[in-house]
């Protein structure tokens, strides 16, 4: 058995530690991301490919794919936050209307294009999974790509995104027997609505004029 196969025992079900240790990066970054700090970006990267090695190992493709685009995806939001943070703190902002209606164009013709790709080359959740699991596994596949493009910017409507992605990450997961996956989605919905609250916040705090028109 080579190291990226090496299973632990929880709760009598075998779980991969490249999966186990994948998944507590993955909320790590999430930790980092509310705090704003750079080492979200590295610890986002890490994760990916921990995740990338357990999805080949199991050979789920696409997801495997889908952790390739967030390790090159982090390395985009740490240039961006690094550059922003040179000579001052990073800022968080809200998107401008043409980010907004580029995310959500993205996001609709993004999750059309992937299912038919998914769905021709049999890469979702598992094999022969009907249209409607791999239209939502490519709709996590893509929303997961404009949230973490838009939190390289630091648009605060990236939480936005994810929340919108774990209320299908969530159910799909449980639903294909994924409960590892399904759980860490739930506490992911849970910090991503802390997380947006947070930014928002600061965003406001930053701006006193948005307060005294509200």
């Amino acid at each position: 058995m080579s190291w990226v196969d090496a299973s632990i025992d929880i709760f009598g079900l075998p779980v991969k530690w490249t999966d186990l240790l994948g998944n507590v990066f993955a909320l790590a970054t999430v930790a980092f991301a509310m705090r704003k700090s750079l080492w979200t970006w590295p610890v986002q990267f890490t994760g990916s490919v921990l995740l990338f090695l357990a999805s080949i190992s199991a050979h789920v493709t696409g997801n495997a794919l889908k952790q390739a685009l967030f390790a090159a995806l982090a390395i985009y939001g740490w240039w961006r936050w690094r550059r922003g943070t040179q000579e001052h703190a990073l800022t968080v902002r809200p998107a401008t209307s043409r980010e907004r209606t580029t995310m959500i164009a993205a996001l609709a013709v993004g999750t059309v294009l992937v299912t038919v790709l998914f769905k021709t080359f049999d890469l979702s959740w598992y094999p022969g999974a009907p249209l409607g699991v791999v239209a939502s596994d490519a709709y996590i596949f893509v929303g997961g790509a404009v949230a973490t493009w838009a939190q390289g910017r630091a648009l605060v409507d990236f939480w936005i995104v994810w929340v919108l992605v774990d209320l299908v990450g969530v159910p799909v997961a449980f639903k294909s027997g994924l409960y590892v996956s399904g759980a860490v989605y739930g506490v992911f919905f849970v910090m991503v609505l802390a997380g947006f609250v947070k930014w928002l916040r600061e965003y406001r705090a930053a701006r006193p004029e948005l307060v005294a028109a509200v």
